[in-house]
């Protein structure tokens, strides 16, 4: 319970995750007012929070998890689903009524402690994150996704890189001092075709 904790307590966030969604705009393309924006793992909604007052009253914010979300303001969509499954996509889509000028994934997988099953489901979070960002993104939108170290975030790593010339690697103020977390935030897409990805039962991790 540090000073980000406090803050948000203070500020009526639904967590300090907030302060890391700020620093991370920041890192990112302008999201103007009006904007689309997804935000896969919304759960408890301090990214929604603050996505709805940075898109204004003429933008939309749609938030996907597993978990049910409380509402948060008359531009804030909420879908209760595995952002993982086939049939989610289209329901995604009608939510956001249009190209998506940004995608977020927050998403972490429910830890088995078996470390290969836990790191193909976060393999597979992060395929399904690229899928469905592929689908939705318009073509100057970008992609902020979290990551973990390892080898299989380096294999990744290459694949933003093949489909978006910028890919930085950002650690935000914010983040508990013992996470090893960082994201990726990825721009300047260079071909909008994409494969989709592999299902997988996924959750949100707001930390």
């Amino acid at each position: 319970k540090d000073g980000f904790y406090r803050r948000a307590k203070e500020e009526g966030l639904r967590s300090r995750a907030a302060f890391k969604l700020e620093d991370l705009l920041r890192r990112a393309p302008p999201l103007r007012r009006g904007s689309r924006v997804l935000d896969l793992g919304c759960w408890p909604g301090s990214w929604l929070q603050v996505l709805s007052e940075r898109v204004g009253p003429d933008g939309r914010v749609v938030g996907v998890d597993l978990t049910p979300t409380d509402f948060v303001a008359a531009n804030v969509v909420v879908l209760a689903l595995d952002m993982t499954e086939p049939e989610s996509a289209e329901r995604i889509a009608s939510a956001l009524g249009g190209n998506a000028d940004a995608v977020l994934c927050d998403a972490a997988p429910k830890l088995t402690g078996i470390r290969d099953l836990d790191l193909a489901a976060i393999e597979e979070i992060w395929a399904a994150a690229l899928a469905i960002a592929l689908s939705t993104l318009a073509p100057a939108g970008f992609l902020i996704v979290k990551g973990f170290p390892g080898q299989e975030s380096d294999l990744f790593r290459k694949e933003l890189r093949a489909v978006f010339a910028r890919v930085d690697e950002v650690r935000p103020e914010g983040k508990r001092s013992t996470s090893k977390e960082f994201y990726w935030v990825a721009s300047s897409r260079r071909d909008a075709a994409r494969g989709s990805g592999s299902p997988s039962r996924m959750r949100s991790e707001k930390s």
